[in-house]
């Protein structure tokens, strides 16, 4: 590149030293001769030369002409330096905030109103997102994946929208019930919690995997995987469950099975309570999980060739200028 740049240079000036030649050999050709090919004489011309005047007039004519060329010049190699496209460096290392969340759902008919709430936050919370992958999993007797992990907001915005309203029980077959009827019993959460692992994507990738998991673990009916087999997985796969219990500390056995599960795989169980709020328990799981990972370094070269516009702008626009009033 830098080779480039002054080879484009050395032709600029060669422009200039070939133009410079031509031009004195024109103006060498056109001065008036006699008809016997000698020079015209003017009479009584070193009278003239000795005016004040007309010394004055040829020493502006002289550096007018001097300016003429040295503005030519120096446009020539502006632009020559302009064609040359110098460019500029910049190393980046690009980081990587490295967090996937999968936001696993039970929505059996008592957590709904839990259910809408962690939508809703997690709706405010995609502007402030920065390279974080989203996903959602549903499940009540049987577990539907709404969305895979994507960083593709917009579109997580509308399927959080669209299955936050089907709380409303506008229509008839709500949204939320679409395939997650198909087994026996409601809330299984270890089937749920295990579809909730198995959607995490490039297991070889370094990436911050977290489930929140929303249930009052109110079991009815017989699951494929328990939530013990459930969570060790997540763990044997690098998954932390961040479990959101409203009914956390009603039973007390229930409470710490999942918490137990939870902090099984690195993760920890909340109740939420008057004091507490889904917002404050993913604001904590934010906390935990902003592990930022640093790409490999690359260099960019881009363009500049900003300061040689504006010399040759100036250069050509002052060109212009002196040769008109050489002109005059």
């Amino acid at each position: 590149m830098a080779l480039a740049f002054w080879w484009m240079l050395l032709v600029a000036a060669g422009v200039v030293v070939v133009a410079v030649g031509i031009g004195l050999l024109l103006g060498l050709r056109g001065r008036p001769r006699t008809a016997a090919g000698e020079r015209a004489r003017i009479a009584r011309a070193e009278r003239l030369r000795a005016l004040p005047t007309f010394r004055s007039a040829l020493r502006r004519r002289v550096l007018a002409l001097t300016g003429i060329l040295a503005l030519g010049a120096v446009a020539t190699m502006a632009a020559g330096a302009v064609a040359a496209r110098p460019q500029t460096s910049q190393t980046i290392q690009p980081v990587n905030t490295s967090r996937d969340i999968m936001l696993c759902l039970d929505v059996s008919g008592s957590m709904s109103e839990v259910d809408v709430e962690v939508l809703s936050v997690f709706e405010e919370l995609l502007e402030s997102f920065k390279g974080e992958r989203i996903g959602l999993t549903i499940f009540n007797s049987s577990p539907v994946q709404i969305f895979p992990l994507t960083d593709d907001y917009p579109f997580v915005q509308e399927h959080l929208q669209s299955i936050r309203e089907s709380f409303d029980y506008v229509d008839e077959i709500p949204e939320h019930w679409v395939g997650t009827l198909n087994g026996d019993g409601a809330s299984l959460i270890g089937d749920g919690l295990a579809a909730c692992t198995m959607a995490f994507d490039h297991p070889d990738d370094e990436r911050s995997r977290s489930i929140i998991f929303a249930t009052d673990n109110e079991v009815n009916g017989a699951s494929i995987v328990t939530l013990e087999e459930a969570a060790g997985y997540a763990k044997s796969v690098g998954v932390r469950v961040f479990a959101l219990n409203p009914v956390q500390g009603k039973d007390a056995d229930v409470s710490a099975q999942l918490a137990a599960a939870a902090e099984t795989t690195g993760g920890a169980a909340y109740g939420l309570r008057d004091t507490t709020t889904v917002g404050d328990i993913v604001a904590e799981v934010q906390k935990q999980e902003a592990t930022e990972l640093k790409g490999q370094a690359r260099v960019v070269w881009s363009d500049n060739p900003n300061l040689w516009i504006v010399v040759l702008m100036i250069a050509m626009l002052s060109f212009v200028v002196v040769l008109w009033r050489v002109k005059l």
